[in-house]
């Protein structure tokens, strides 16, 4: 699912012209913000609840280069769900939709005021699942 969209400005690129890898960054964090709303996280929870992610592992591919006014998209899904965990899969897409980087994260859900992880919320848990389902069915009739 498309989670992300974006442009690269002259202030984010280095000497070279290129995107800085901390707006790959960036472009990442936000579109797992839009990919935990998708499956029924409740931004407003940060708050009420005082409940939120925080991302404990990046592993991040960088594939081809984004110039100063390359449009892009991130595209996400989530790979994995656990009791406290979630794995997910984001890829960043530059113009001719070709892949510039792409990084396989985890994301700890989290108590904001006690610094500790704590279980996903069940409903959060089923829409992840229900994802992860969606995604295998899109694959088995995609084939080999």
């Amino acid at each position: 699912m498309q989670t992300y969209r974006g442009v690269v400005y002259p202030a984010q690129s280095d000497a070279m012209g290129h995107m800085t890898v901390q707006y790959y960054v960036a472009a990442f964090d936000q579109a797992m913000w839009h990919l935990v709303e998708s499956i029924g996280y409740d931004p407003e929870w940060r708050h009420s609840r005082n409940e939120g992610w925080a991302d404990v592992r990046y592993e991040i591919d960088f594939r081809g280069e984004l110039k100063v006014g390359d449009l892009f998209r991130v595209e996400s899904d989530v790979t994995k769900v656990g009791n406290s965990s979630l794995k997910s899969h984001h890829r960043l897409f530059g113009p001719g939709h070709k892949l510039a980087a792409e990084v396989h994260m985890t994301s700890v859900y989290f108590h904001l005021l006690d610094r500790r992880s704590i279980p996903i919320p069940d409903s959060v848990s089923a829409g992840a699942r229900q994802l992860l389902e969606e995604l295998a069915q899109v694959d088995e009739r995609s084939g080999p």
